[in-house]
């Protein structure tokens, strides 16, 4: 049977429009009223997780999160904040605007004190503490809890991963999603299999492993705090899965931006999220990837998907983050390899066998990579994401993206 569109007419689309535009103007208003409270004097005290800190100069900047909105503040280089610590803070309110607000704003600060964590933070706190005892290297303890709990890695770590160009393994996104709906899927199915037959033959045995699956990932999201591309990915999962128990086309362009405009709707803040951004202009290249060659014999898909994408998406990347080195090339080969990586290494933890890898992932880090700084022009980036956006619809178009993205990867690689 065809496949159905989702929208039957223009009609259905305008009404979905106003619906979503509704949406949007009360979640802004709803912000705007937690604005008021916290600019209403210019001082505000309120309690916040520490979700990063890092050195800059003689002091240390810290961003922190509250139940409403995230920021930015420093402290005494001398003081010491753990990731997750949960802290009671003043802020200086006198100068942010809504549009701040939103976005995420610096703000100067006093009478920092630590409390005691909550119960979700403590448990996240002993599952870090439970992946950090099987290693001894910090290093690698930052980067698997950054897998397997969205906590930020540390700077070495980050660049690190921005050289060998697999930033987008290292941020819990769509792609591990995937790979644990996979998993899940699996091991639910063999467990779930005997009792429909014997109990439950008359259900859709797919549906029913499906809703449980969603039911996990939407307790895991809960988990790692609404992790942006995770969010983006988990949407767009369960969107599809009402889809196809529908009979409607999942794999489309509009579909995608149906899902955007739900996330952005029901969370404004995110609009300012890079993370977001970068998993949705992933997922857009994949469909028009899909789009073209999805007639091509799949093991030649299989080969050439990842190292498209990797070149597809770069251009974009650039412009935000410039380091640019040879071993980038190693991405597409990084990212087919993650896919069994990642569950066992998972696995791995479970029966507290973490540091299988550690030495090689050692070498890694300590490997001397040689990059420079190579960003995307503006202009260039603005024609890039038209004829893009143009592919969709027109052939000539794509081919002039292919002409595109090969070019900039020249020009990237002859910087080095």
């Amino acid at each position: 049977m065809e496949a159905l569109p989702l929208f039957k007419n223009n009609k259905e689309r305008v009404y979905f429009s106003l619906f979503i535009f509704i949406i949007l103007i009360s979640n802004l208003y709803l912000h705007f009223i937690d604005y008021n409270k916290i600019t209403k004097n210019e001082v505000f005290s309120t309690n916040a997780i520490v979700v990063n800190s890092y050195e800059k100069n003689n002091y240390t900047v810290l961003k922190l999160k509250t139940d409403d909105f995230t920021f930015f503040t420093s402290s005494k280089l001398s003081s010491s904040y753990e990731k997750l610590q949960h802290i009671n803070i003043f802020i200086v309110t006198k100068n942010i605007t809504f549009y701040q607000y939103l976005k995420g704003f610096y703000a100067k600060s006093f009478n920092i004190t630590k409390l005691e964590s909550s119960a979700n933070n403590t448990t996240k706190i002993k599952i870090a503490n439970f992946i950090s005892t099987q290693h001894l290297n910090k290093d690698i303890s930052s980067l698997y809890n950054a897998l397997f709990l969205a906590i930020p890695i540390n700077e070495k770590i980050r660049e690190v991963c921005s050289s060998f160009g697999i930033s987008h393994l290292v941020a819990i996104s769509g792609f591990h999603l995937g790979v644990i709906s996979f998993v899940l899927y699996f091991l639910i199915h063999i467990l779930y299999c005997k009792m429909h037959q014997n109990y439950f033959p008359y259900r859709n045995k797919r549906f029913d492993i499906s809703i449980i699956v969603s039911l996990i990932l939407f307790c895991y999201l809960l988990f790692v705090d609404l992790v942006p591309s995770l969010l983006r990915a988990f949407v767009m999962f369960v969107f599809a899965l009402l889809m196809l128990r529908n009979n409607i086309k999942v794999l489309s362009f509009e579909t995608l931006f149906i899902v955007v405009v739900i996330i952005l709707a029901l969370f404004p803040k995110l609009f300012f999220s890079l993370s977001l951004w970068f998993s949705v202009a992933g997922v857009f290249y994949i469909f028009l990837f899909l789009h073209y060659f999805s007639t091509l014999n799949k093991y030649i898909q299989f080969i050439i998907f990842n190292f498209w994408i990797y070149f597809a998406i770069n251009p974009i990347v650039h412009y935000f983050f410039g380091a640019t080195s040879f071993e980038q090339l190693y991405s597409p080969i990084l990212t087919i390899l993650f896919t069994l990586f990642y569950p066992l290494v998972v696995f791995l933890h479970l029966i507290q066998s973490g540091s299988i890898f550690d030495s090689l992932l050692s070498d890694m880090i300590n490997y001397q990579i040689y990059s420079v700084e190579v960003f995307t022009p503006f202009l260039f980036l603005l024609f890039y994401i038209s004829i893009s956006l143009i592919s969709i619809f027109n052939k000539k178009a794509f081919i002039l993206l292919n002409v595109l993205l090969l070019s900039f990867g020249v020009f990237l690689f002859i910087q080095i």
